[in-house]
């Protein structure tokens, strides 16, 4: 099942979002709980936050890492010095595993983008041994992730035609509250918890802010990519006056809030 993200360059999406799933990686890690011996299954690893965040954890015994993008694959691969890691391309709605593999699998930032979500979840479980945990997290892009919502709702006062990709990009699969927590239900996850994670994205300039997008990086940059040049000229100036606020340029932090959630597998 094809992912719904744009992507044009691993090290555009390191700029855009990898340097800040690194940050989320850990509050997941121990959301979902680890024990020693575990083999742990990361779905969707993109560049590899969360597998490389979990290889600094010595006790654990295998680290399965998987994703749809060659781009991810062939980037976390590169990076990997790790011999309990082992990263292969595959369908998170078709993991390549046996049933019962796995003591945990997680999934940071990916079920969003996965049309089929809820297959992807019933795949997770599919995978993890009774008694282990699925755990995943997504972006509260409607009502946590201010900095983001900056762009858009800037970009929307300038071209209606953006307005059918801000509610997408609001309102992506298990993007509502309870959402992710009645997928987890309904295939069959017990002692299942939703909770939400926060971090804070900090940023150097406007020109650290805007450059992966202006480069074409996720949805909002696939769209400004294709604006004309008079349009594209008003964004940007717009999106920079909103990010200054009226200050001269420079530093800004955003909190960014992530839905969170676990189940047990019985």
């Amino acid at each position: 099942m094809p992912s719904s993200f744009n992507v044009e360059s691993a090290d555009g999406y390191e700029r855009l979002m990898g340097r800040w799933s690194k940050r989320l990686a850990p509050l997941l890690i121990d959301f979902a709980g680890l024990a020693d011996g575990d083999r742990v299954l990361d779905v969707g690893c993109g560049t590899g936050s969360l597998a490389f965040t979990l290889a600094e954890r010595p006790g654990l015994k295998e680290i399965a890492a998987i994703d749809y993008s060659p781009v991810f694959v062939e980037a976390a691969t590169r990076r990997n010095t790790d011999p309990r890691i082992a990263i292969r391309q595959a369908d998170a709605c078709a993991l390549p595993f046996e049933d019962n593999r796995f003591d945990r699998a997680m999934s940071l930032l990916v079920l969003h983008f996965v049309p089929e979500a809820g297959k992807a979840v019933s795949e997770m479980a599919r995978v993890v041994r009774p008694g282990g945990v699925v755990a995943a997290t997504v972006w509260d892009h409607y009502g946590g992730m201010s900095g983001m919502r900056m762009m858009w709702d800037t970009v929307v006062m300038l071209d209606e035609n953006a307005l059918p990709l801000r509610r997408r990009y609001c309102f992506q699969p298990m993007m509502r509250p309870g959402e992710m927590k009645e997928s987890f239900l309904s295939q069959g996850l017990a002692d299942v918890e939703e909770t939400s994670l926060l971090i804070r994205m900090e940023y150097l300039s406007f020109e650290d802010y805007w450059a992966p997008i202006a480069a074409g990086e996720g949805p909002l940059g696939k769209y400004v990519a294709g604006l004309e040049p008079a349009k594209r000229k008003a964004v940007d100036a717009a999106v920079r006056a909103a990010y200054e606020a009226g200050e001269p340029d420079g530093p800004r932090s955003f909190a960014s809030v992530a839905w969170a959630c676990r189940g047990r597998v019985v």
